[in-house]
């Protein structure tokens, strides 16, 4: 079977399994202060993940503390990683039944969960071969436990009735079984932070709301840059949680000093 090959690597995070867990303890040691450890004695609440995907050095303060509630809180059976397709390329929708290779080794594809899916999920590997949002996903999560399992989704089309859709196929397929669904998003794009925090804070508040018809409707009402909420939409949709809190809230300036920041959430729906 064809293995989807790294396509950031040594660009958005570390090319080696040695720098990529040295970059990761960084993360940890500096911004939370400890490293979190696997909890594998249960019982889980975690249903859904809100995660920025930039390069580690920029998001990865923030994406830390979604990885380290998820370690804490123990792992699902499999994952579902939504993300925002920003190369444009394949279907407006799409999975993709090759495994993904990554410095931390490989993972592979969840393919009883993908049976499920074709209707409007479809199998479409172009989509996935140069996009970066999922890809960052999977050594945070490989960090932890190696051997995982998971379905990509790329979404290129990101209107509220698409994510309705999204979120059918995925609960259908993924009907009695445990998992976890990380959308991956960043927040506002290249604005003064200032504005950043207050667009991103107006969007925030309908993710903790669980409102994902209005996360669409302040995003294009307010016509603000982020980039997966249509991912975000299908998490809350599909997920079924009954809580949601934001974890950390950062910017791209946090870490280097700069006029136009990006903006970044890490958030946990609870069952």
């Amino acid at each position: 079977m064809a293995l989807r090959q790294p396509a950031v690597a040594g660009k958005f995070y570390p090319r080696t399994e040695r720098q990529v867990r040295g970059e990761i303890d960084r993360l940890y040691d500096t911004y939370l202060g400890r490293r979190p450890r696997l909890n594998t004695a249960g019982p889980r609440k975690i249903v859904g993940l809100v995660v920025p995907h930039a390069g580690y050095v920029y998001s990865g303060p923030v994406a830390a503390y979604a990885y380290a509630a998820l370690a804490n809180d123990g792992f699902p059976e499999t994952f579902i990683v939504i993300g925002p397709n920003h190369s444009g390329l394949g279907s407006p929708v799409s999975m993709t039944t090759e495994d993904f290779d990554t410095p931390l080794g490989e993972v592979r594809v969840d393919k009883e969960i993908i049976k499920g899916m074709g209707r409007l999920i479809v199998d479409d590997p172009m989509a996935h071969r140069y996009e970066h949002s999922i890809e960052v996903q999977l050594p945070f999560i490989q960090y932890f436990k190696e051997d995982i399992t998971f379905v990509p989704i790329a979404m290129a089309a990101q209107d509220h009735e698409t994510a309705v859709e999204v979120a059918e196929e995925i609960k259908k397929a993924c009907r009695g079984r445990d998992v976890v669904i990380i959308a991956s998003t960043d927040f506002s794009h290249y604005v003064p932070a200032q504005e950043a925090a207050k667009q991103d804070r107006s969007v925030i508040d309908r993710i903790l709301a669980l409102d994902a018809e209005g996360v669409y409707d302040t995003v294009i009402r307010k016509n603000i840059s982020m980039c997966g909420y249509g991912p975000v939409m299908a998490m809350l949709l599909a997920s079924g949680g009954s809580r949601a809190e934001l974890l950390k809230y950062g910017n791209s300036g946090d870490v280097s000093p700069m006029e136009d920041v990006v903006g970044y959430a890490a958030i946990k729906v609870v069952r």
